[in-house]
């Protein structure tokens, strides 16, 4: 199955737009905020909460990332006025963190002070190992401004991780644990899939035992099965931990978790900037590929023999 993955991640660049477009449909909920609030809204429905994410972290200039920042209050604007179970995601690159620290810095300030206004709040995505010290740095300087309305990710497959959680441990954070996506040498994070898979369960364990709650973010059946076992062994009830889902992603799954009486949220990213985030996602997670190929395939086949 790896070297289906890779096959299709390899061939990703060559294939139209169209089908990408075809392919990804199912993850994205669509280019417009009616799109994201229409998925949430079914999401809700089934009892599920969710995170918007704004599509657009490629941004090469002070006014797009001015106008990410505009885009976000609209989503709150929106959360607030259609009372969706929804909180936002961002990315601090779509912020402007390549342009300049303090531009970042306060525009992120600007999204988390209009959040709160709203009582939403705003996770702080995980972006490669070049990012990850601003990306603390950061998620630090505005809890000590007082703005508990805040959480971050944290990426089991990298190496310093476990190190983070601890210094992290006096802030109580909320975090989105997952395994983590980029391309990273070894020095730098864990190459071999169990070694991942271990780091995972060694990290949700230690932010547990911090008093932490944890969005505990997985398609991996094994690692599903690790947090629940980790939840029900420290007693803990409904509302002090969640599990996390992409949008699309092994929906079977998710009905589980949501019919055992696990919180659920589903990740729903939307925007015009659909096909960069398409292509980075499938090619930053061959198994992702995988999946989304063979589940596309196995529709098509399916509805073939069905005529």
């Amino acid at each position: 199955m790896a070297i289906f993955d890779r096959t299709i991640v390899r061939l990703l660049p060559v294939v139209p737009r169209p089908v990408v477009q075809k392919l990804s449909q199912r993850y994205i909920a669509g280019p417009e905020l009616k799109d994201a609030r229409e998925a949430v809204r079914r999401m809700n429905a089934e009892g599920k909460a969710a995170t918007i994410d704004v599509l657009g972290e490629e941004i090469s200039t002070e006014e797009e990332a001015a106008a990410i920042v505009r885009a976000y209050q609209d989503v709150f604007a929106d959360i607030q006025r259609c009372e969706l179970d929804s909180g936002v995601s961002v990315k601090l690159t779509g912020l402007g963190l390549k342009l300049a620290y303090d531009l970042c810095r306060d525009n992120l300030r600007t999204v988390v002070e209009d959040a709160g206004s709203r009582g939403n709040f705003v996770r702080i995505d995980m972006e490669d190992s070049s990012t990850t010290d601003d990306t603390l740095r950061l998620y630090r300087e505005l809890r000590a401004g007082g703005h508990d309305n805040v959480g971050i990710v944290l990426q089991a497959m990298l190496r310093r991780t476990q190190t983070d959680i601890a210094d992290l441990a006096d802030l109580k954070p909320s975090v989105r644990l997952c395994k983590g996506i980029y391309l990273e040498p070894p020095d730098l994070a864990y190459q071999d899939y169990e070694a991942v898979r271990t780091a995972y369960v060694r990290s949700l364990e230690l932010l547990l035992d911090a008093g932490c709650y944890v969005g505990i973010a997985t398609h991996d059946e094994w690692l599903l099965a690790q947090g629940r076992r980790l939840v029900a062994e420290r007693g803990l009830e409904r509302g002090e931990y969640e599990f996390q889902m992409l949008l699309g992603v092994r929906p079977e799954l998710g009905d589980e978790l949501v019919v055992e009486g696990h919180r659920l949220r589903i990740y729903v990213p939307f925007g015009r900037h659909w096909y960069a985030y398409s292509l980075r996602r499938l090619q930053e997670n061959p198994k992702l590929a995988g999946y989304i190929a063979a589940d596309t395939l196995g529709r098509l086949v399916g509805r073939r023999n069905g005529a």
